[in-house]
C-alpha cells in the first residue's frame, strides 16, 4: 500500500504484506482514492457489501460508482460530497448515516469517515472506512412496528378492559335460553341452523324478549367463540361520537382524543359484533355503518390508512324495519344487508307456557341475590302470571318476580301487575279459583275496561281526571293501546 497517513505510528519497517492481512482481516469496508477520486484500493469487506469486485472498483471514481445519488434516489453533487472533501479541506469527514450504492442497483444503509491521506505535506488522497448499518436499520424497523403492535394491543386490551367493565355493570341475570314452547323451540332451531356459518343476522322481536341472549347463542355456536362478542347499544351512541365508537380514533383527532381508542369493530374482529337496536339510528349514521358492512373495512377518525376487519354482524330491533323502509325512516340498502337470515323471537303472550319455566328461573336468582329463603311459586301464582299479557316481557317478569321476592311475608308471593293489561285477574287479597278465560275473552275484557274509563272520563286520556290516571297506567301507553285496537275516544 503507498499511502499511509502522515504522523502515524508506523514504523518505516511495516511491512505491505502486514498491512495487506490487516486490510483483508477488517470487518468494515475500507477503501482509498487519489487526489481525483479514483479508488486505488478496497479490501474483501467493501468488496462484499457494495458487491462490486476489487478489479471493477479500482481506477473508477467511488462517486460515480457507489455514492452518486441521496437515500431517495435524487442525484448527489461530487462537489459537496463528505468523501471527497477530505482530499480538498485536509479535513477528517464523519457520516452518521447516509447510503452507499450496491452494483445490483439496491442501497446500503452505511456510516462512514473519510479521513485525508498525507505525504511529504501534500495531500494525496482519503481513506475511507465504513460499516454496513442496513442490520441494524432492520433491526430498528422490526422492534418500531414491535412496538407499535405493542402499543396497538395495549390500547386494545385497554377498550376491551373498559368495554367489559361496562358490560358487568349491564349484565342482565339472564344464563340460559329458558322455554318449552314451539315459538322459542324454532328459534333455537334458526340459531343453530345459522351460529356455524358467517352470515349476517337479523333478530327481531319486542323490548324483553332475549334478542341479545339469542346473539350470544349465535357466536358461542359458531367457529369465533373464541373470540371477542361485542355489543353496540345504537342508540346510547351521541351522533358527535358515532364514528369514534364504532371505528375508534387516534390520539388528538378532536378535543378529547388523548390517546388512540379502537372502536367497536376493530375489538370485533375475528369476533361478533352486536348491533342492538339498529332500528334507532338516524340516516346518516346509518349510511356510515352500510360502507362498513359493504367494504369491511374503516378508517380511524383522524387517520387515512383503512383497517381491514373480519367481524360478523348480528343486529336486533324491535321496530318493524320494512315498514320503516317504505316510510323512508331506514335505508332500503342497509335493511337487505342485514336482513341475510332473520330470527323472530315470539313476545312472552304468545309463549305463555314458558312463563312457569321463566318464572321460577328468576325466584330462583331472586332468593339468592336477596337473601331469602321462603317465597315459593304456587299454582294460583303461576295461574295469574300466565292471565297478564306482559307488555314488558321477559324482562318484565323478572323485576315482578324480584319485587315480589323482596316484599313477601313467609311464603306468599305477591305480584303488583296492571289491570289494564289483564284477561281475567285476581282482585286485591283474594288468589284464590277463579272463572278461566280464553285468550280472547281475556282481551275483549281489557278492552271493555278500557271503553268503561274512557267513557268515564269522556275520551279524555292525558291529566289527573284522564282515563289513564283512572287505570293508572301510562297515558303514552293507553294512546298506544286505543290507536292499535282502533277503540273510539267518544
Amino acid at each position: 500500500m503507498d499511502f499511509y497517513a502522515e504522523g502515524s505510528k508506523f514504523e518505516s519497517g511495516f511491512s505491505s504484506a502486514l498491512g495487506e492481512l490487516i486490510l483483508n482481516s477488517a470487518g468494515d469496508g475500507i477503501f482509498g482514492l487519489d487526489a481525483n477520486g479514483r479508488t486505488t484500493f478496497a479490501n474483501p469487506a467493501a468488496c462484499e457489501m457494495i458487491g462490486y469486485s476489487q478489479e471493477e472498483m479500482l481506477g473508477v471514481p467511488s462517486h460515480d460508482l457507489i455514492h452518486h445519488s441521496h437515500p431517495d434516489g435524487s442525484s448527489y453533487s461530487a462537489k459537496t460530497c463528505p468523501i471527497y472533501a477530505a482530499f480538498s479541506d485536509g479535513k477528517v469527514h464523519s457520516v452518521g448515516e447516509d447510503v452507499f450504492w450496491r452494483k445490483d442497483g439496491t442501497s446500503l444503509n452505511v456510516e462512514y469517515t473519510s479521513t485525508p491521506i498525507w505525504k511529504s505535506g501534500d495531500l494525496i488522497g482519503a481513506v475511507v472506512v465504513f460499516r454496513n448499518l442496513t442490520p441494524l436499520k432492520e433491526s430498528e424497523e422490526n422492534l418500531r412496528k414491535a412496538l407499535g403492535e405493542v402499543r396497538k394491543l395495549k390500547d386494545r386490551l385497554a377498550a376491551e378492559n373498559t368495554y367489559l367493565q361496562e358490560e358487568i355493570k349491564l349484565q342482565n341475570n339472564f344464563e340460559d335460553i329458558v322455554g318449552q314452547s314451539a315459538a322459542i323451540g324454532n328459534a333455537l332451531m334458526r340459531v343453530e341452523t345459522v351460529a356455524p356459518t358467517s352470515a349476517t343476522v337479523l333478530i327481531t322481536g319486542e323490548t324483553g324478549t332475549g334478542k341479545e341472549l339469542l346473539a350470544r347463542a349465535i357466536h358461542q355456536l359458531s367457529d369465533r367463540k373464541s373470540g371477542p362478542f361485542i355489543k353496540v347499544n345504537c342508540p346510547a351512541i351521541p351522533k358527535d361520537l358515532f364514528e369514534s365508537e364504532f371505528f375508534g380514533h387516534v390520539k388528538g383527532a378532536f378535543t378529547g382524543a388523548t390517546c388512540n381508542r379502537a372502536g367497536r369493530f376493530e375489538l370485533a374482529d375475528k369476533g361478533t359484533l352486536f348491533l342492538d337496536e339498529v332500528g334507532e339510528l338516524p340516516p346518516l349514521m346509518q349510511s356510515k355503518l352500510l360502507r362498513v358492512l359493504q367494504e369491511r373495512e374503516f378508517e380511524r377518525v383522524g387517520e387515512s390508512r383503512p383497517i381491514k376487519v373480519d367481524t360478523r354482524i348480528v343486529a336486533a330491533t324491535n321496530r318493524n324495519l320494512k315498514k320503516e323502509m317504505r316510510e323512508g325512516g331506514f335505508r332500503e340498502d342497509l335493511y337487505y344487508r342485514l336482513n341475510v337470515f332473520p330470527i323472530q323471537v315470539a313476545p312472552l303472550r304468545d309463549r305463555r307456557e314458558d312463563i312457569g319455566d321463566l318464572a321460577t328461573k328468576f325466584l330462583l336468582a331472586a332468593k339468592k341475590r336477596f337473601n331469602r329463603s321462603s317465597p315459593r311459586l304456587t299454582k294460583a301464582n303461576l295461574n295469574q302470571l300466565q292471565q297478564y299479557d306482559w307488555p314488558g316481557n321477559a324482562r318484565e317478569l323478572q323485576n315482578v318476580i324480584e319485587r315480589a321476592t323482596i316484599t313477601a311475608t313467609g311464603k306468599a308471593l305477591r305480584f303488583e301487575l296492571s289491570d289494564t293489561h289483564f284477561g281475567g285477574g285476581y282482585p286485591e287479597g283474594d288468589q284464590g279459583v277463579q272463572e278461566i278465560l280464553t285468550d280472547a275473552e281475556m282481551k275483549r275484557r281489557v278492552e271493555e275496561n278500557i271503553r268503561e274509563a274512557l267513557r268515564e272520563t269522556d275520551g279524555k286520556i292525558y291529566g289527573p281526571e284522564g282515563a289513564a290516571a283512572l287505570l293508572e297506567m301510562k297515558p303514552t301507553t293507553l294512546a298506544s293501546f286505543i290507536a292499535k285496537n282502533r277503540l273510539r275516544r267518544s
